[in-house]
């Protein structure tokens, strides 16, 4: 009996040893990670905490064992799992920032762009707008100068057309034929403004009784022309011009003197008319004034 308790004494020795050491170390290990972790803390890192500090204890039982309990792990893992958890943390709000920093940049470049694209539509805008204002510019110029040559030619007046009328010896009254002449011609005129109409009238014979026949024959045509066709009175000018030869087209022959009587109705326009149709604003009759 004795014997067997003097074996079993110093075995229970041996299996006591692990356990006491295994105490002492878990007992020293906070200290000394706060020690640790109270003199690297000037280090910083991502998280704002000191790194991880060694074990304390590097024999051979702080490295290998075989009595280690479910506690004594767990107090080695759990910093190592709160340092991953915060890295795991710091990774999402990193990618947060990231995200919101790229969300920012984007609305930014469009922002940015959709000014530029503005500005660019406010340049196009004002192209435009100073186009049409020298258009503008270009027409008045251009109808000013319309206008000026017109009043510095308003006395120039231009042969339109001409009519020539004839009359038979003694006879003053029109006929069917001078009748249809006249009424092309006043058909012509209708609505317009800047003519006039030059009537001379050419009658045989001699003297004061040549120039009272002219004078009648050219009467019958103004007449016709104001009551049958409403030209104004102060359009037409008459004279009578007797028995005034009659200017021949053939400079080497002579100069003729025709029997019987006749008119000679003469359309003139000056650039009146012109100006009015690039206007676009004709006079009416009633307004017209007397060429000059």
């Amino acid at each position: 009996m004795n014997h067997r308790l003097v074996i079993a004494l110093p075995l229970a020795a041996v299996l006591a040893l692990p356990a006491l050491a295994q105490t002492a170390q878990d007992q020293s290990q906070p200290a000394n990670t706060q020690q640790t972790q109270s003199t690297d803390n000037s280090g910083g890192n991502a998280t704002g905490k000191a790194p991880l500090a060694a074990p304390s204890r590097e024999g051979f039982w702080g490295r290998i064992n075989p009595f280690a309990r479910k506690n004594y792990v767990k107090r080695q893992t759990e910093p190592i799992r709160d340092r991953v958890n915060e890295l795991d943390e710091l990774t999402s709000q990193n990618s947060k920032q990231i995200k919101d920093v790229d969300s920012r940049a984007t609305a930014g470049i469009k922002l940015a762009s959709d000014k530029a694209n503005e500005a660019d539509q406010h340049a196009v805008d004002a192209g435009n707008k100073a186009t049409q204002a020298q258009n503008s510019a270009q027409q008045v110029t251009t109808r000013v100068q319309t206008v000026e040559n017109v009043v510095s030619n308003i006395d120039q007046y231009k042969a339109s057309n001409q009519t020539e009328i004839r009359f038979r010896a003694g006879q003053t009254m029109l006929s069917k034929n001078a009748k249809n002449a006249l009424d092309q011609m006043a058909g012509s005129v209708k609505g317009q403004r800047g003519y006039i109409i030059e009537v001379q009238g050419f009658s045989s014979g001699k003297g004061q009784t040549a120039i009272t026949t002219s004078q009648k024959m050219a009467e019958s045509v103004v007449r016709y022309l104001v009551l049958n066709h409403e030209i104004p009175v102060y359009r037409i000018y008459l004279v009578g011009m007797g028995n005034a030869p009659v200017p021949s087209t053939d400079e080497n022959a002579k100069t003729k003197r025709l029997s019987g009587g006749r008119v000679e109705v003469s359309l003139l326009k000056n650039d009146l008319e012109q100006l009015s149709s690039n206007s676009g604003a004709p006079m009416s009759s009633d307004t017209q004034q007397q060429p000059k």
